[in-house]
């Protein structure tokens, strides 16, 4: 019998390393990728405007920061509860994020500021404001203020 030297299995140990390297890039792809905030807020902005309220929670972070004088909104199911509170209140979120662009504070954080809904048109006066930032999964929608309180 012929005894092999433990040292031919180093390449074929390499090989399936670098080829389980390959297949977890092939598989996830942005694994190592920058999140992207445009087409964040180009799925997050349809789901306000489509009122599409599961899929706008799955895009939030919990607790959600409230405007002073408001309880933070804790988790998903306040969240749907409390979505017309969020997104119809103070401003008409889907009117404002239909033309209006977020702006880039940092790196990891972006806001869109946002006019009374009874004056939607007074880009001058938009004190509501709507943050983003990037999280350990991605980007967030992470909290609603308005600047005037």
């Amino acid at each position: 019998m012929e005894q092999v030297s433990s040292f031919t299995s180093i390449p074929v140990t390499c090989g399936r390393i670098w080829l389980s390297g390959v297949l977890i890039l092939l598989l996830f792809p942005n694994a190592f990728a920058e999140p992207d905030f445009s087409t964040f807020w180009k799925n997050f902005r349809s789901a306000v405007i489509a009122s599409d309220k599961a899929n706008v929670a799955e895009m939030t972070k919990f607790p959600l920061t409230m405007p002073t004088f408001q309880k933070a909104v804790k988790d998903r199911a306040d969240f749907l509860r409390r979505y017309d509170q969020v997104f119809k209140g103070e401003a008409n979120a889907a009117g404002c994020f239909a033309t209006g662009e977020p702006r880039k504070e940092s790196a990891r954080r972006y806001e869109i500021y946002c006019p009374f809904k009874e004056s939607p048109h007074d880009w001058e006066n938009a004190p509501i404001r709507f943050v983003f930032e990037l999280t350990q999964s991605g980007w967030k929608f992470t909290g609603l203020d308005n600047i005037n309180e």
